[in-house]
């Protein structure tokens, strides 16, 4: 149905100004003062040509700059969301999980092996609730106060780096599963590996952060209740990605955190592989 700008607008002040009667009523019943006879509203012109005024002087002492900040957003209207309008839309989804991300394919994974720069038979097994942020991988991070472990999979035949807590990621019961699955072959306290170098799962943004990223880093963010101790950080799309990542300046005011994500959801030409798909469709297999 189509309605004009003019009708729709009209429709959001309704739906604004539903329950201005019953605020004002529980207002005063709280024993709370408000001038409700002068009283602004964000819909108001006047509202909006004051802010647009106070931006103005902002602009004359040459106080507005630039800057980047993750915000939640809505494919489907294209336009950044408020804290309370993203949790009321908040909807628990299952991706299936898989040890090894095949890439040609980009099989829908929260399990991610990233093999160490100086020792390729040795993978640091990451974490993340966004497997289709993982073309924009810059570093991973890990807690620097927490037990590592380098562990060797007997079927797999490879080395894996994961918290020890979180070893139940690969094994239904580690204790039983240990010199039967895995042998440990070493462990680190997380403040060791940071600057560990691994290998990037995607080339799309390798000329630009090869130099600078794909690192380890350590923050205390990183919990040890879920995953395997170890996040992928992609710095447009998370915003405790994008704090770590800036304080360890790989990603700078010169330097932009990578973003190959439309204004719709869509890979743009950067990730040449899947240009033009939708980043939560999983593909036919």
């Amino acid at each position: 149905m189509k309605m004009g700008i003019a009708k729709y607008n009209a429709e959001c002040r309704s739906i604004v100004m539903r329950y201005a009667g019953e605020w004002k009523k529980t207002i005063e019943r709280m024993g709370r003062w408000i001038d409700f006879e002068n009283d602004y509203k964000t819909l108001y012109p006047s509202f909006m040509e004051s802010v647009w005024w106070v931006f103005k002087q902002l602009f004359e002492k040459d106080l507005v700059y630039r800057g980047f900040k993750v915000m939640p957003y809505s494919t489907g209207c294209t336009t950044p969301l408020s804290n309370f309008e993203a949790g009321q839309n908040y909807k628990d989804v299952t991706d299936p999980s898989s040890m090894y991300l095949i890439c040609l394919l980009l099989i829908i994974a929260v399990v991610v092996s990233f093999p160490l720069k100086n020792d390729p038979e040795t993978s640091l097994l990451a974490w993340t609730t966004t497997p289709w942020t993982l073309p924009s991988n810059v570093t991973v991070c890990v807690n620097p106060n927490y037990k590592y472990v380098k562990i060797h999979d007997l079927e797999r035949k490879h080395n894996f780096i994961l918290l020890e807590k979180r070893l139940v990621m690969l094994y239904k019961d580690p204790k039983k599963a240990l010199n039967k699955e895995y042998k440990v072959l070493a462990s680190y306290i997380g403040k060791e590996m940071e600057g560990w170098e691994y290998e990037p799962l995607f080339d799309y943004f390798r000329s630009t952060f090869d130099n600078v990223g794909y690192k380890v880093l350590v923050d205390t963010y990183v919990t040890d209740e879920d995953g395997t101790g170890i996040v992928h950080q992609a710095p447009a799309f998370g915003e405790e990605d994008y704090k770590v990542v800036r304080r360890y300046e790989v990603i700078t005011e010169d330097r932009p955190p990578p973003c190959p994500v439309d204004e719709r959801g869509f890979y743009t030409a950067e990730v040449k592989d899947f240009v033009g798909q939708y980043v939560k469709v999983e593909p036919s297999l």
